[in-house]
């Protein structure tokens, strides 16, 4: 990428070299436990007969960071050539049954193989011998895990048996035989044998002791082929999905156009951009309503990724980006419990959205989604209300995304400077919904959560009662609404969710003083309230 002046092609061919590399730090820490098998060392020469490639192929870039990647892949020609010369190819994975070094490695193991080899090939030749010698045409050199070596001769062949055959096993319909010959190379290949695999198991030890007295350098140079790998990764994945190059200032403000998800723009599916404008002094806090699986919460992750990819250096989905410094990433996002703890699924929530509140600072991105839901109606709104007014107040200008269906909230942006009201769109036909899964400026005032619950499959006797439960209510709603419009006198205050700071008697119990108030006093004050109060109602 462009920052570590790693290009799309360099990045292709390291990526080609970096193909088939194991989990170096894994190998490393199995050798120094004393735990690793041969199988665990192959792969490993494999890895270091790559690094000189990966050296070369970044000695033409001049980028400080990747100056020093390759300052710290270490080249350990020496324990390469160690582990060439020593180890099969494909040794098995017990260490107690030889086949783990090269014979050309060791004197003595060679010489130990040789001897071996020799007596196998004696063995071998014997039954062509036999036969000539005795003219037992169905003479058979046998083995057996138990008795060894024999030769096997039928029992329509017994007078034909040498007189220096020794009996050592009767079968049904056969006897078989040893010679004095025979049983001095059998003791050859199995003491052999024997030797050869301890003195495999004493070799392998000292290859994997040398393995780990190297940890160090392994392990630097794993860290840097793991910088590097992910440096490649991601200008492949910047070139062949066109992302553009952010530009990352120390500001307080982040503007996206066309911003899209990294992950789900991959899934097959067409995706929708959406473009992003948060500034601490202007638009700090972004109201977001919409109906369910509109796109609120992909809106908000990809905001969230964006941010993180371009402050970790990568190119990042978008037509344009400019991304100030953010130093944390606040999420009250999801419904789970936490039983083991005694905590309730509103008790989680309220505990997340406590610890933002706590530790939200200037430089902090906040997603919030759906706060106050796990409670009554209007306890929930109440806690949102609230919450997005201390954001907005105390926040230190921290920048926020609020997903919500509390419709009510909209109403925010008319009473504090800095919140902005945007709406996913959606699109009505027959009584259905069509999700634009775009971003638009202004509220909603519905969710279409009846056409989202019949996109779920619910009964349709369910979902045509809810019609009717909800067009009832709403009725309700209304003459609800118009019997609380304020009758007489004119400058009577209406009633409201959150009374207007203007209210007659919000005034008076603000300029009250309440130490030179008596009891009586104040009695008479509250029962005068009252009497004002269900006046207006």
């Amino acid at each position: 990428m462009a920052e570590y002046g790693l290009g799309y092609a360099n990045a292709a061919g390291l990526r080609e070299r970096l193909m088939g590399v194991g989990d170096l730090e894994r190998l490393t820490s199995r050798a120094g436990l004393g735990v690793a098998h041969a199988r665990d060392l192959v792969p490993l020469r494999g890895f270091l007969t790559r690094l000189p490639g990966l050296r070369e192929g970044l000695g033409a870039v001049a980028a400080p960071l990747l100056a020093r990647v390759a300052e710290d892949i270490a080249g350990l020609p020496d324990l390469q050539k160690l582990l060439e010369e020593a180890l099969e190819d494909d040794p098995p994975l017990s260490l107690r049954e030889g086949g783990l070094i090269r014979e050309s490695w060791n004197g003595e193991l060679r010489e130990l193989k040789q001897s071996a080899r020799g007596a196998r090939e004696w063995i071998a030749s014997l039954e062509a011998r036999e036969r000539e010698r005795t003219g037992i045409n169905s003479l058979r050199v046998r083995f057996n895990r138990v008795f060894g070596y024999a030769i096997e001769v039928s029992n329509a062949h017994a007078g034909k048996v040498p007189a220096d055959y020794i009996r050592r096993q009767t079968l049904v319909g056969a006897e078989r035989y040893v010679t004095t010959e025979l049983k001095e190379y059998e003791s050859r290949v199995v003491g052999a044998e024997e030797r050869i695999a301890r003195l495999e198991f004493d070799l392998f030890v000292q290859v994997r002791a040398e393995v780990a007295s190297r940890a160090d350098e392994l392990l630097r140079t794993a860290r840097a082929v793991g910088t590097l790998d992910a440096l490649a990764a991601l200008a492949q994945v910047a070139h062949e999905r066109g992302y553009v190059r952010p530009e990352v200032d120390g500001s307080d403000s982040l503007e996206i156009l066309d911003g899209r998800h990294p992950v789900l723009e991959v899934g097959g599916l067409p995706f929708t951009p959406n473009d992003v404008s948060l500034d601490p002094a202007g638009c700090q806090i972004v109201i977001l309503t919409g109906p369910n699986m509109s796109g609120k919460s992909v809106f908000m992750r990809q905001t969230a990724l964006i941010v993180i990819l371009a402050q970790m250096g990568a190119f990042v989905p978008a037509r344009s980006a400019r991304v100030g410094v953010v130093d944390r990433i606040l999420t009250r996002v999801g419904a789970q419990d936490n039983m083991a703890r005694g905590q309730s699924t509103f008790l989680v929530e309220m505990v997340e959205t406590a610890s933002i509140l706590h530790h939200a600072t200037p430089h902090s991105l906040i997603l919030l989604d759906e706060v106050g839901r796990g409670t009554s109606t209007f306890d929930g709104l109440a806690i949102a209300w609230a919450v997005t007014e201390e954001l907005h107040e105390r926040g230190q200008g921290a920048k926020v995304l609020f997903a919500t269906h509390y419709h009510e909230l909209t109403a925010l942006a008319d009473r504090l400077a800095r919140v902005r009201n945007f709406h996913v769109a959606v699109r009505e036909w027959n009584d259905e919904i069509i999700f634009l899964h775009k971003v638009r400026p202004g509220g909603t005032d519905r969710s279409y959560g009846i056409q989202v619950a019949r996109l779920a499959g619910l009964p349709t006797q369910v979902i045509e009662r809810a019609k009717a439960i909800l067009a009832e209510l709403e009725q309700e709603r209304t003459e609800l609404s118009a019997a609380l419009e304020p009758a007489a006198p004119q400058d009577a205050a209406q009633l409201a969710l959150f009374p207007s700071a203007h209210d007659p008697v919000l005034k008076e119990l603000g300029a009250l003083d309440l130490s030179a108030l008596t009891p009586l006093q104040a009695l008479n004050l509250l029962s005068d309230w009252q009497r004002r109060l269900k006046g207006r109602l």
